[in-house]
Formats: structure tokens, sequence, C-alpha cells
């Protein structure tokens, strides 16, 4: 690949993925604002974090067959669109448009999300892991960003739905870029993934175990997005404190979300990375929540460095466990797709727990919980092995991975 060519590609694809975490993390630190002024109870608000998940996952699996239709760039920069629209709309003093805006934003970056991945595996093979690091590390950015300066923003310009709003700059500055910068031939020379190759994908146990951890530790990484504001303004933060706690800790997933790829690449396998950063998230949600508030900095350091970790090291194993880039846009669909409306139960969840009257502490440890499950999907999804289907059989190499 030509070195103009390339330094284009990855350029464009972090100036996309700074656009894919601010419609999420923005919402966070004004909840408590929007509750008391859109008369919204727990479940509500709950509800309002979870649609952006729920149709991020809901829409991924749809990003190859709109790839094939009308092109990979297309796509893009339809996706882009749409993003902006949702972002505009869910400012507007009309009823219901929070909730719609909100759900038109998340399945723009479903569908953004799902195509970078593969787009990485063909322009890019041998660094695709790498570079996914990268592009991660540009998704916790554009979160960091988001959640950081929601409440600034909200006090220059006097509303917090003006503050939503202005979130579409950045997604119509990216449109612009992607359109007329991005070369024309920049598209997968692939077909889209038909059915039966579906089925197949769906009847290997790998796939499920990469669609599990993702969708467990992204349930984490959206539950923060959406609640730890709140929970942390429970514990006595006010609402600009408690909204820089969580841009610190997003700031962290920068170096991690690069490093971990890196790391994971320095074993036979992905498991010792895998436990690493689950076990890093597990400590920063403990010293945040329900150790002394005086470790808020390590365990926003924490949190941030396990989360950043493990999406990247989940976005990795997209391209790590696939062959070829037509598998790895088959298998970002299936595992984006089914993980993400997976993970769109955590926020949700954790309204209906606050609204029956349950503590930081007991939500706490329920995560935690949750996390251990999720080390036992990372011990299988780390496994060094991948899908290919070269021989005209979808199989893993190699076979018969000894757990």
């Amino acid at each position: 690949m030509p070195l103009q060519r390339s330094i284009i590609f990855i350029t464009l694809m972090v100036i996309v993925g700074l656009n894919l975490r601010p419609a999420m993390s923005s919402v966070a630190p004004l909840l408590t604002r929007l509750q008391e002024s859109e008369g919204l109870s727990a479940a509500a608000a709950g509800l309002l974090t979870t649609l952006p998940v729920l149709f991020l996952g809901l829409s991924a699996p749809l990003a190859p067959t709109l790839a094939k239709r009308i092109g990979s760039e297309r796509t893009l920069s339809a996706a882009l669109l749409l993003l902006a629209g949702g972002l505009i709309l869910r400012g507007l003093p009309l009823p219901g448009v929070l909730f719609i805006g909100s759900a038109m934003a998340g399945c723009a970056i479903g569908i953004a999300g799902t195509l970078l991945p593969a787009l990485v595996k063909h322009e890019l093979p041998d660094s695709a892991d790498l570079l996914t690091g990268l592009y991660t590390m540009a998704l916790c950015l554009g979160g960091a960003l988001g959640a950081g300066l929601s409440v600034p923003l909200t006090q220059l310009l006097g509303s917090w739905q003006a503050s939503l709003m202005s979130w579409s700059l950045l997604a119509l500055a990216a449109l612009v870029l992607w359109h007329f910068q991005m070369p024309n031939s920049m598209q997968p020379s692939t077909r889209s993934p038909s059915k039966n190759g579906i089925l197949r994908l769906l009847k290997q146990p790998l796939t499920w175990q990469v669609m599990l951890f993702m969708g467990i530790q992204s349930s984490m990484a959206y539950i923060v997005f959406g609640w730890l504001p709140t929970l942390l303004v429970t514990r006595g933060y006010n609402e600009a404190d408690a909204g820089w706690t969580m841009a610190v800790s997003i700031m962290c997933q920068l170096a991690s979300a690069l490093a971990a790829p890196w790391l994971a690449r320095r074993g036979r396998d992905q498991r010792p990375a895998l436990l690493l950063v689950l076990l890093c998230t597990a400590l920063g949600l403990w010293l945040l929540l329900i150790a002394p508030v005086g470790w808020k900095w390590p365990g926003a350091a924490f949190l941030g460095i396990g989360q950043g970790g493990s999406f990247s090291l989940a976005l990795s194993l997209l391209v790590l466990r696939t062959a070829n880039s037509r598998l790895a846009g088959q298998l970002s669909g299936l595992v984006q797709g089914g993980g993400y409306t997976l993970a769109a139960l955590g926020p949700f969840g954790v309204g209906l727990l606050l609204q029956s009257g349950a503590n930081t502490a007991h939500i706490t440890w329920l995560l935690i919980a949750l996390l251990v499950v999720c080390c036992g999907f990372a011990l299988l999804a780390g496994r060094n092995q991948r899908l290919d289907d070269h021989s005209g059989e979808l199989l893993v190499y190699p076979p018969n991975s000894k757990y």
C-alpha cells in the first residue's frame, strides 16, 4: 500500500473514531440534570443510556450488506450523516426526540464501528492489530472529550440541549474530510456475507466466545459511560467533578488501548493480556465506588487502563481470529451486533437496580462478579487460533486448541 494512501487512511480512521463515543459519554455527566429538567425516572434514564448501545448492536450486522450495495465509503459517509442528524435531533425542544436522536446515533455508530475493523484488515493486514489499538485510542479520546467537556459546554452555551447538539459539528467535519479525502478505490474486494456464511460462523464456538467477551466488557464500558458520574454523585461528588473523574478515567484508556495489542503480541496468545486488563477494570471499580474517596484518582486510572485495554483487545480479536478481510467483516458484524445488543442490558439494568433501591456498593459487587464471568470467556477467546475458509469449509486453525 503506498505510503501516502496509508497515511490518509490512518488519519481518517482516527478522525472517524473520535466521533464514535461522544454521543454516549456526553450524556452521562448531565444525566442528573436531565432527570430533573425532563422528569425522567431512574428506569427512563437507564433507557436513555441503553438506546444508543441497543441500536448499535441491532445495526452492526447491517454494515456488510450496506457496504456491498453502496460501497464502504458511501456507507461510512451515510453513517456520519446519520450520526450528525441524531446529535442535532436529541437537543431539539420536541417530545421524545432525546430518545429518538440517541437511537439514531447508536445506529450510526454501529454501522461505522463495524466497517472499520474489516477495512483495517483489508488495507493494512500486517499491522491490523496495532492499528486497531490506534483506532481504539481515538475512540477513547472521543469518549474523554465527551465526558470532560459536557458540563463546561453546557455552562458556555447556556443549556444542556446546546451542549448535546454541539457534538454534531465534529461529526459533520469528519463527514466532509472522509467524503473528499478517502480514495474511492478503498473498498474490500469481497462479497457481502451470505446467510450460509453467517450460519457457518454461528456454528463455531469461537464466534460465541469472542461475542460474549465483547458483550460483557462492552456492557461494563457503557455502564461507565451512562452511570459512573451519577454513581459518583451519590458518593458526594459535584456534577463537574464527577464528569472530570470519568474523563480522566477515559483518558487513561488512551495508553492501554494502544499498548494492549502490542503486549498481546509478546506471548503465545492473548489470554494473559485479557486477564490483566479485566483485573485492572475490577480494581478500578472497587477503588472508585467502594474504597475511600481519597482513592478516586488511582481508581480512575486503573478503570481506564482496564477498559481501554479490554476494548482494544476485543476489537483486535476480530482480526486476529480471522484469516482474511471477508471473514473479519462477517465476524465483526456478528460479534459487534450480538455483543452490543447484550451490552445494552447493562445500563438499563443499573437504572432498574437504582430505582429498586440498590446502593452503589451492591451494584459494584455485581459488576465485579460479571467481570469474573468475563474472565472465563477471555480464557477461551484468547487462545491462539483463527477461522479460515481457504479450503472451502470454515475451520478453526490450529484444530483442537486446548484450554
